[in-house]
């Protein structure tokens, strides 16, 4: 597989790599990110009305954010950029959520266990989108397959 972006791709680098692998690793990978943004939406809908506190309209925008990366990791092809965007969106509710609650982590998942839920889906869908990264090709070789498929 050609590393540097001015090589030719020949017929052997847009093989895909691991299709079974790869197939299971992007339903594990959706099935979290939809997981996640269902605890995002199931935690957030319930406290809309109250206009005073903002993070159940943030946790709604992040849901539907998640839905759209879940939508396009089972639809589009292997974008490492994809993948990248999945494990980044959901690492950062990780580390937004041991920021929130601080030192506090364990008091906070015992008094909401569907936080508990979340955080497993997310810690696997992170796990899941990292590996689905290492094994997609780079854009170009990517580009390149799509190409080949149309003509």
């Amino acid at each position: 597989m050609p590393t540097d972006a001015n090589e030719p791709v020949t017929d052997t680098d847009t093989e895909p790599a691991g299709g079974t692998l790869r197939t299971a690793l992007q339903i594990v990978a959706v099935q979290g990110a939809l997981l996640s943004a269902a605890v995002h939406l199931l935690w957030a809908v319930p406290r809309l009305a109250n206009p005073a506190d903002a993070r159940p309209y943030l946790f709604v925008a992040a849901a539907v954010f998640t839905l759209a990366i879940a939508v396009g990791v089972y639809r589009a092809g292997e974008y490492r950029r994809l993948y990248a965007l999945g494990a980044g969106t959901l690492a950062t509710f990780l580390v937004g959520f041991l920021i929130h609650h601080r030192g506090d982590v364990a008091g906070a998942l015992a008094a909401e266990p569907i936080a508990v839920v979340g955080k497993v889906a997310e810690v696997v869908g992170v796990g899941a989108f990292l590996a689905l990264y290492r094994l997609a090709p780079p854009t170009h070789v990517v580009l390149a397959r799509e190409d080949a498929d149309e003509s």
